[in-house]
């Protein structure tokens, strides 16, 4: 070893662990949510995975002595924030898998960049849309069709659970321009602003699940591993994954955390496999690289490199510090 390459390996033993870890983290979210709805209703299990994320960040705001937003013209966007980046897809995503497996559901959510750029172009005029992002965005969309697998044929109930976890993905691809055009300037931190938008959440589910689902059932009535899940979910891939997630951002960088987008679907065919008993067909697979390759391409990673942005997570803010971690994105 020379002294050369000793800085580099430090710097490498300095973040990969975490980044790891995260990948890891969101990764298995797609296992916690198949669990999870083998008993609760896909906006109960939201909810406690909401609940429990916020209480977590709460924790961590007042060790920090942080503080939560106080202007209205945040929450009010915080409000729609959470709503689309937050409620909706970590509910279509519960749906999702009480028709598909787990690890299809993990394929799914890295298709998020693939929205945030025309949502970011056309939308939100926040981006520029380049002919190596067009061909990036037609090559990533060819992937979808082909994890869709639509020369079988379209219907049925495997194949709507699939573009249910797609919806839920399509809604983190709108929701991360959004808060990036009107939220990511504040002077607030990137914790103090999750924490806010998880208790929005929160509020927003203590009034829909009654309505459409029923009221929870209380924790102790659950069996062992939903309870577990639930609270995985929420305690581990919605509250402390984002913590990992800052940290990873300050040591290695936005655009090196970020491609943490790239090992989530890995971790959750693994896990899939190897706890569910999981298989995908031949296609599924094949999709999944053609669109990482895709989202690779838009964001310049491959051919000429640049900041790539943060979209591991609902409602995260490209490039600097995400505001929701997903993660997994889930």
């Amino acid at each position: 070893m020379t002294v050369d390459f000793t800085p580099d390996r430090a710097a490498l033993r300095s973040w990969l662990p975490g980044f790891l870890a995260l990948a890891a983290i969101w990764g298995s979210s797609f296992l916690f949510i198949k669990v999870g709805v083998a008993e609760l209703h896909p906006l109960q299990l939201t909810f406690y995975r909401v609940a429990a994320g916020a209480l977590t960040l709460l924790v961590v705001l007042l060790v920090l002595r942080d503080r939560l937003p106080r202007e209205p013209r945040v929450w009010a966007h915080l409000f729609v924030i959470a709503a689309i980046g937050v409620v909706v897809p970590f509910t279509l995503f519960g749906y999702g898998e009480r028709r598909v497996e787990s690890m299809l559901a993990g394929i799914w959510n890295a298709t998020t960049p693939l929205v945030v750029l025309p949502m970011a172009v056309l939308v939100f005029r926040t981006e520029r849309l380049t002919a190596r992002r067009a061909a990036g965005l037609g090559l990533g969309f060819a992937g979808v069709l082909v994890v869709l697998g639509v020369w079988e044929g379209v219907g049925g109930s495997h194949f709507t659970g699939q573009l249910m976890c797609f919806g839920a993905a399509a809604c983190y691809g709108i929701a991360i321009p959004y808060q990036k055009k009107y939220i990511a300037g504040s002077a607030h931190s990137g914790l103090s602003l999750s924490a806010a938008q998880l208790l929005v959440a929160a509020a927003q589910l203590a009034v829909v699940t009654p309505l459409v689902a029923g009221v929870p059932p209380a924790p102790t009535s659950l069996s062992p591993e939903v309870a577990a899940s639930a609270l995985a979910l929420g305690a581990l891939g919605t509250g402390l994954a984002f913590v990992i997630h800052l940290r990873n951002i300050r040591v290695a960088g936005a655009s090196t955390a970020s491609t943490v987008t790239y090992l989530i679907p890995v971790f959750a065919v693994l896990i899939g496999a190897l706890v569910l008993d999981e298989r995908l067909t031949w296609h599924q697979p094949v999709g999944a690289l053609v669109v990482l390759l895709g989202v690779a391409v838009t964001q310049g990673l491959v051919g000429r490199r640049r900041p790539a942005a943060v979209t591991d997570g609902p409602a995260a803010v490209p490039a600097a510090e995400p505001a929701v971690p997903g993660r997994a994105s889930s």
